[in-house]
């Protein structure tokens, strides 16, 4: 007697991704109404709001972690080009970070003069806002800064692409991971360097502080917008920071529909199908690691002007990794589900966690510290989300059906079932 095996149901037919649909025009606005409402809100309402009302946003919803949440998104996104459009594991973005930080600290703080002996009267301006009495060394514009930074930034990229790129996967994690770790160290021991020890480039552990005020420029001739944007104009430096998160969406966003981001999707898909259709493979991964180190050069200038410093300690692996989750759970290659998933990982990491931990405490009386296990939480969310759900929470279209496709050897048993399925067929119709 033969029996007849089970047929598996054929995978879909993939279906090309909307283009101009109604959610590309609903996300943006999504985003734009949301930061209206936070402006509007800590701007004009919360001011005229009650003290326990005031405590409660001061509490639960900050704005210098609205702002932090904001820039992590902007490096996220930058990273997302690197592994969510075009494939390649990079395990040490904080060091674009880092070097976008030490191009603000070299061009918009005092600092200058304490590079060689003979900087020691070093006065430079060029629209620089530096604050009181700290109008020595060097103060570029900030504007003109992040435009040097993204370029800085793209050159590191470039460079250290080059040699590294040409190997894969697991090997490339692992270089990625080493240049991250070098460079923070660079960091943390460059106040003593050249001949004598004379030459002192990143101010060791000590860091570089301060760093200028933000020029507002033309807009300052709108009515209530300052001129200036020091350390405490958190709702202002809002609209700054979340202007620049909308320029990196936009970039995302309209290279991933052209040419170059069709490419670094090629070559995320299948490497040697790319090349065997004429993508120039190295060209191509340069040009994304370019691309998303120029994002890290813009968010590293911002991070500066936001904690008023750049200090060696913050750029650790850690970051990296923090970065990593984020465009994962996130969803990689959707730069919606990446923002979303930036801005949520970033307030839970430096507010959402102690809150509720204080919550919790009050509530069973304990006294537990969440946010001293933050990364167990991450790590345990990571590993579930690789279990269940491994196209992230909002994926990008190609991304989850290419995800939810049988793998190679479910594919191939399907056919040698249906083969031997025929063969059975014949053999029974020959013996009647």
């Amino acid at each position: 007697m033969t029996t007849t095996p089970e047929i598996t149901t054929p995978p879909k037919e993939l279906k090309p991704a909307k283009v101009g649909s109604r959610s590309s025009i609903a996300w943006p606005l999504g985003f734009l109404g949301v930061a209206v409402l936070i402006f509007v809100l800590n701007q004009w309402i919360l001011p005229e709001a009650s003290a326990d009302v005031q405590s409660g946003f001061r509490e639960w919803l900050p704005m210098s972690a609205v702002n932090e949440a904001v820039l992590w998104a902007i490096f996220a996104l930058g990273l997302n080009i690197v592994v969510g459009y075009s494939g390649l594991l990079d395990l040490g973005y904080v060091a674009f970070w880092g070097i976008g930080g030490y191009v603000a600290g070299w061009l918009m703080a005092p600092f200058a003069n304490q590079v060689a002996p003979q900087w020691n009267n070093l006065k430079i301006s060029v629209w620089g806002h530096p604050l009181p009495g700290q109008d020595y060394g060097i103060h570029l514009n900030f504007w003109l800064v992040l435009i040097i930074a993204a370029v800085v930034c793209a050159l590191a990229g470039v460079v250290i692409g080059a040699p590294t790129l040409r190997l894969k996967s697991d090997y490339l994690a692992l270089v990625t991971l080493g240049f991250g770790e070098i460079l923070p160290e660079v960091f943390r021991n460059g106040e003593r360097v050249g001949p004598n020890g004379a030459w002192n480039i990143t101010n060791g552990t000590k860091g570089i502080t301060p760093v200028d005020q933000i020029g507002t420029g033309p807009f300052q001739l709108i009515p209530g917008v300052p001129d200036l944007l020091g350390p405490f104009d958190l709702t202002w430096k809002f609209i700054v920071y979340g202007g620049l998160l909308a320029l990196a969406m936009f970039v995302s966003l309209r290279i991933r529909e052209g040419r170059l981001g069709r490419a670094w999707l090629a070559i995320r898909e299948d490497e040697l199908a790319a090349s065997m259709m004429g993508v120039p493979l190295m060209r191509t991964k340069l040009s994304a690691y370019a691309v998303g180190a120029s994002f890290g050069g813009i968010g590293g200038v911002c991070y500066a002007t936001h904690v008023g410093g750049v200090l060696a300690d913050r750029f650790t692996f850690s970051v990296s990794i923090i970065l990593l989750a984020m465009v994962v759970l996130g969803g990689m290659g959707n730069v919606w589900g990446v923002t979303i998933g930036a801005l949520g990982l970033a307030w839970i990491n430096s507010t959402g966690l102690s809150k509720f931990g204080d919550v919790y405490n009050d509530v069973t009386g304990g006294n537990v510290n969440f946010a001293s296990h933050n990364f167990l939480i991450f790590g345990a969310v990571l590993v579930l989300f690789m279990l269940f759900r491994r196209e992230g929470l909002i994926p990008e279209t190609r991304t989850k059906q290419v995800l939810q496709e049988p793998e190679r050897g479910e594919i191939e048993s399907l056919g040698a079932e249906m083969e031997g399925t025929a063969e059975d067929t014949a053999a029974e119709g020959a013996h009647k």
